[in-house]
């Protein structure tokens, strides 16, 4: 990984939510020791309001906040299609998670409680 990297990835780590994802009970996983790709997040596109927790939480810059799919919000029930259209379909992507190391501190972040850590199997 470049200096620039490394420093992109350091400035989107906020602290204090880093500080208190890690003291939850919620927080499930590895604790950062499962080898990278071993687990994978799972977002609920109908539950994730976007907030971007899980980036500000994400050691290994996993998750990208970006707009729902077409396809994946038509495919919601009416009141989650409500709810996702009211914050902006917004969702949270992972692009990276052959990256994932479980240490579940996106789990514990998520204020919607949508996200799980499953095995890669």
């Amino acid at each position: 990984m470049s200096d620039a990297e490394s420093n992109t990835r350091q400035s989107r780590l906020d602290p204090d939510k880093v500080s208190r994802a890690s003291l939850s009970p919620r927080r499930v996983g590895e604790r950062c020791g499962a080898a990278p790709g071993a687990y994978r997040p799972s977002v609920d596109p109908g539950r994730c309001e976007g907030k971007a927790d899980c980036v500000a939480v994400c050691p290994h810059d996993v998750f990208e906040i970006g707009r729902i799919d077409d396809s994946v919000y038509r495919a919601l029930p009416l009141r989650a299609r409500f709810k996702v259209w009211a914050h902006g379909k917004k969702t949270a992507h992972i692009p990276h998670a052959d990256a994932c190391q479980a240490c579940g501190l996106c789990v514990a972040a998520c204020p919607e409680n949508a996200i799980t850590l499953v095995c890669a199997d």
